[in-house]
């Protein structure tokens, strides 16, 4: 992996990653490199949420735990995607624990840097609401399956 996103070959592939040079020559600035071994706890379901990870290389389970302590997998990760961003935007806790299913490599920020950067670069807030509507999306479809037994059925395209 490379440490600096500006020299990253995978970076137009990647929402996040694709950004003005100057936001993301910032958005270098602000971020630490970490490399984990799988098994590796990322952040924890009620806890705190420091700050945000862009994984870059790598699987991340992403799971709730139930009152009774049965843990359940909501999704895997993949590279490219932003994990605890709306937990960290809210400043509330994480909802979910993130928890290395392999060796992974991640850039991450904290909340205080991720916040400074969006306000001095705020054409990436429309990258972040992207994001964050396509968690939502996500999850309505998930409740829609479960609740429902059904989901989304595509559109129809209007015939003229």
């Amino acid at each position: 992996m490379s440490h600096s996103c500006l020299d990253c070959v995978q970076r137009s592939d990647r929402v996040f990653c694709d950004l003005e040079p100057d936001a993301l020559e910032a958005f270098d600035g602000i971020k630490s490199t970490q490399t984990c071994p799988k098994g590796t706890v990322l952040f924890r379901e009620g806890q705190a949420a420091r700050g945000v990870f862009l994984l870059c290389e790598g699987r991340v389970r992403l799971s709730i735990c139930s009152e009774s302590g049965h843990r359940m997998t909501v999704r895997v990760a993949g590279p490219g995607e932003m994990l605890g961003l709306s937990a960290a935007l809210s400043g509330g806790c994480y909802e979910l624990t993130a928890e290395a299913l392999d060796g992974v490599q991640a850039a991450a920020i904290r909340r205080k840097d991720l916040l400074h950067f969006l306000h001095e670069h705020r054409d990436v807030c429309l990258q972040v609401v992207n994001l964050l509507s396509e968690d939502l999306h996500v999850a309505y479809d998930r409740v829609r399956a479960v609740g429902l037994g059904r989901t989304r059925r595509p559109r129809a395209t209007p015939v003229h």
